[in-house]
């Protein structure tokens, strides 16, 4: 039986993967928010109270939740398996250019799973490490005063991005930003050892050593059959057709990928930051976007000219309810109808729902119109706290990866 199974947006949430902010917070300065992809500092403590909170939402409702760092830690309780990561960190960081370098592996191979787990996620400062000396490179002492070897990844709580379960397999996604890419790194170790996972031996649908972007947050599993893919500033056009062709080449289930199109600006980082699924008939979507929407349907071709036929759509409605093979598929305003009201909300990820069954989604509290709207609409929304946790830009979906949901009837 395999490890994962999502096969659609909506069934009931079994099992996710969740990462609890830590330390690698508390490395976040102002001069280094932009480059790690930040635009403001949280308070952790605080963080850490919501993002337990939203775990806790998740088992009330049947959920079981996996940790990013405890799942992590568990594998690198191998030898071989530790001194593979290493040996890649070591060439992802760039130490390899360093004289450094034997000094540094050599500390990290003294390190217990637990110890190496935390530098893996929070980063390896230049003054934990004492040299001699006379073993410093001349880039020691003439390189930018950039205080880390190994980067923290304070985005890590966004697990959404890194990886992605579809039917029975799972994308280990090329994030846009060096900053994140890390993070699908780490998760391709963990995707590959864990005793859990590997049991079931899932196939891939990307690899993250692709150089094609798409992350987590513009995927969507439709259905058992279709998969929208939001081509933004984070996901590329190449990849969604490499992801298309891997998908159609094998019997993963899935004969259509449906294109969104959104703009590239900041508050539009992926397809889920303005629409989400709620049900297995009802959407909701940032009102500002839906004119700059552009559509596209890709399916297998014919035998003999290329594997994808690409079809443009007119209209978003029309073209989910093709995809789910329905006629009553609803898309709900966020923001109350009030336009100022939906921009501000929008910011606070009001769109970024997280389904933990059929009709029934957690959102952050703070976006009392949006929230409202989805009521009056039939959804029962979970609220929970966030005034730190969306300091990261990203809500419920985003701290969410789905590895199992229960079939919908």
């Amino acid at each position: 039986m395999s490890f994962y199974n999502v096969k659609s947006e909506v069934g009931k949430l079994e099992a996710v993967l969740l990462h609890r902010p830590g330390k690698e917070l508390e490395k976040l300065t102002p001069q280094y928010l932009e480059e790690l992809l930040f635009d403001d500092i949280p308070w952790l403590g605080k963080m850490q109270e919501e993002h337990d909170s939203f775990a806790d939402a998740l088992r009330n409702r049947g959920c079981k939740v996996y940790y990013y760092d405890q799942m992590l830690e568990e594998i690198l309780n191998e030898n071989h398996v530790k001194n593979e990561i290493i040996s890649e960190i070591i060439g992802f960081s760039g130490i390899s250019k360093l004289k450094e370098k034997d000094v540094i592996t050599e500390y990290l191979k003294s390190r217990d799973s637990k110890e190496l787990t935390e530098i893996l996620i929070s980063g390896l400062h230049k003054n934990v490490i004492n040299y001699q000396k006379s073993n410093r490179s001349l880039s020691y002492y003439i390189k930018d005063d950039y205080p880390y070897y190994i980067n923290p990844i304070p985005n890590l709580y966004f697990t959404r991005d890194p990886g992605t379960v579809i039917g029975n397999g799972v994308s280990i996604n090329s994030m846009k930003t060096h900053a994140r890419n890390r993070e699908t790194m780490t998760l391709s170790y963990i995707n590959k050892y864990h005793r859990d996972i590997k049991a079931s031996t899932p196939p891939l649908w990307y690899n993250y050593h692709n150089t094609d972007s798409i992350e987590g947050g513009d995927i969507l599993v439709l259905s058992e059959k279709a998969i929208a893919v939001g081509c933004s500033a984070r996901t590329s056009p190449e990849a969604i057709e490499v992801l298309a062709e891997n998908l159609f080449k094998v019997e993963s289930g899935i004969r259509e990928v449906l294109v969104i199109e959104i703009p590239v600006k900041r508050a539009y980082m992926h397809l889920d930051t303005v629409f989400t699924m709620l049900d297995i008939n009802k959407f909701t979507i940032f009102p500002e976007i839906k004119d700059e929407l552009k559509i596209f349907k890709i399916t297998p071709a014919l035998k003999g000219i290329g594997l994808l036929k690409i079809t443009p759509k007119d209209s978003l409605r029309t073209a989910l309810n093709e995809a789910l093979d329905r006629d009553d598929v609803q898309i709900l305003h966020s923001g109350g109808h009030d336009k100022i009201t939906a921009a501000r909300e929008q910011w606070n990820d009001s769109t970024n729902t997280l389904a933990v069954a059929p009709g029934t989604v957690v959102t952050y509290r703070r976006n009392k119109a949006s929230n409202e709207t989805l009521r009056n609409n039939g959804i029962e929304v979970i609220e929970i706290e966030g005034s730190e946790l969306v300091r990261g830009r990203g809500g419920p979906r985003c701290m969410s990866m789905p590895l199992r949901r229960a079939s919908i009837i």
